[in-house]
């Protein structure tokens, strides 16, 4: 089993988080602190979170605790076929890959928006 614990951030996360939600404050504080602990942000995710609520994206690319995913050529592949840009990238991201071989957990402030999905749900609601 790997001592790493890798999280995405989908974009009601992000937003929660920018709210002061407890549980995503508390993820980006164990991030930036923990050795093993890895927080990342997709980049249409952060896109999608800051229209919602402005502020968002610039605050969060500065937390050291968490990593902006860049839209690579593997994630624009698979935001193509996925439909809503940031739900594709956040799912694309969770996916394993050489970085993450078991993926990674999807943190979410609502998890019935991932339901039937193939990934992992974090729930942040208190």
């Amino acid at each position: 089993m790997s001592d790493h614990l890798h999280i995405v951030l989908d974009r009601t996360a992000m937003v929660a988080a920018g709210r002061g939600n407890a549980v995503a404050s508390r993820l980006i504080h164990r991030a930036h602190l923990e050795a093993g602990w890895h927080l990342y942000a997709p980049a249409c995710a952060l896109v999608e979170a800051d229209r919602t609520r402005p502020g968002t994206a610039e605050h969060l690319a500065a937390l050291p605790g968490v990593t902006v995913l860049d839209l690579d050529l593997p994630a624009a592949l698979a935001v193509a076929r996925g439909g809503d840009w940031a739900d594709a990238h956040t799912r694309h991201a969770a996916g394993p890959n050489p970085e993450r071989p078991d993926g990674a957990f999807v943190a979410t402030a609502e998890p019935e928006r991932w339901a039937g999905e193939p990934v992992r749900v974090l729930d942040i609601n208190p």
